[in-house]
């Protein structure tokens, strides 16, 4: 069943008739699923826990609405998508304006050749998430669906409307930026914890 904090608000009829049990169910599987995807993706948009919930739960609602016309399997994608183009049209933006591509070549070299994802990745999660917060919008949403979502750079191009290559800097940039965010923090904490010892006599 569809959790309380998702139902339509003012009961709209059709969500509970007996003729709609197979589309319900359908959609329990193939985008419901997806609710905890969502929900971080809006509350990274909209930095607030209810304007988060507000946000996922039209998704929610649009894309039942729409999922007569919806084909294929993916529901994760389509429904990120849903809740990015809803953020953009509720701050009255648009989104930014599409190569052969091996998406398990470019991963891997990723993984294992880039510091700043490995710096990413063993950070301190409290730096790491007001690191991210602090990044400009451009730059921090493609980070969030690659790092915090996984999703593949095909599936972040499509959600973000956006050519691989342009994924692909944004996502350097963002890691440069962040990358920068995370010294800088540990220098902080580094002459802070040193100061300390010297007042103690350390």
């Amino acid at each position: 069943m569809l959790p309380s904090e998702f139902c339509l608000r003012g009961g709209t009829p059709g969500w509970f008739g007996v003729e709609h049990q197979e589309k319900l169910q359908k959609f329990e599987r193939l985008v419901l699923r997806h609710m905890d995807s969502a929900f971080n993706l809006a509350r990274w948009f909209t930095r607030n826990q209810e304007d988060a919930k507000d946000l996922a739960q039209e998704a929610f609602l649009r894309a039942f609405n729409a999922f007569d016309r919806f084909e294929g399997e993916d529901g994760r994608v389509w429904l990120l998508t849903i809740v990015r183009n809803l953020y953009y049209t509720s701050v009255a933006r648009k989104p930014q304006e599409q190569t052969a591509f091996d998406e398990e070549i470019h991963s891997a070299r990723e993984s294992f050749d880039n510091p700043e994802v490995q710096l990413l990745r063993n950070a301190d999660a409290q730096a790491v998430r007001e690191g991210i917060e602090g990044l400009p919008p451009e730059f921090r949403e493609p980070l969030v669906l690659r790092e915090l979502e996984g999703l593949s750079y095909k599936e972040i191009a499509a959600i973000m409307e956006l050519p691989l290559g342009t994924v692909m800097s944004r996502l350097a940039r963002a890691r440069d930026h962040l990358r920068d965010s995370l010294i800088a923090a540990g220098k902080g904490k580094s002459g802070k914890k040193e100061g300390q010892n010297a007042v103690s006599g350390k």
